[in-house]
């Protein structure tokens, strides 16, 4: 799936349409705030997100560890113990079954910030 021509963008969670939020859920089953990435932006400042690559894009989603945190302690699709229902887990399976990733250890190249907001 080794596309070096993909969109790339930089985006906050909150305004990811739920969709994809539902298809980072699936990557991420454990929660966000251990697979955090850190980078400079374009102003130099550093900014963590968590990494999410489709076929068609490569998404760099702003959050801090704070903030992953709490998402996952807010949603309801996440157990107490921050880990991903298994009949949501399976629903969302089934819903995103024809959806290809890449692995959420796949290396992220943090020299490249052609990064789209």
């Amino acid at each position: 799936m080794e596309n070096t021509n993909k969109l790339r963008v930089i985006k906050d969670y909150e305004k990811l349409d739920t969709d994809l939020q539902e298809q980072i859920k699936l990557v991420y089953p454990e929660g966000f705030s251990q697979h955090l990435i850190e980078f400079s932006n374009a102003k130099g400042e550093k900014v963590s997100a968590l990494r999410f690559e489709t076929f068609e894009k490569i998404y760099l989603v702003r959050m801090s560890i704070k903030t992953a945190e709490r998402l996952i302690e807010e949603d309801s699709d996440y157990d107490d113990d921050g880990m991903l229902k298994q009949n949501i887990k399976e629903k969302y399976e089934d819903e995103y079954a024809d959806i290809e990733y890449l692995s959420e250890n796949e290396n992220y190249d943090e020299s490249s910030d052609d990064f789209d907001d």
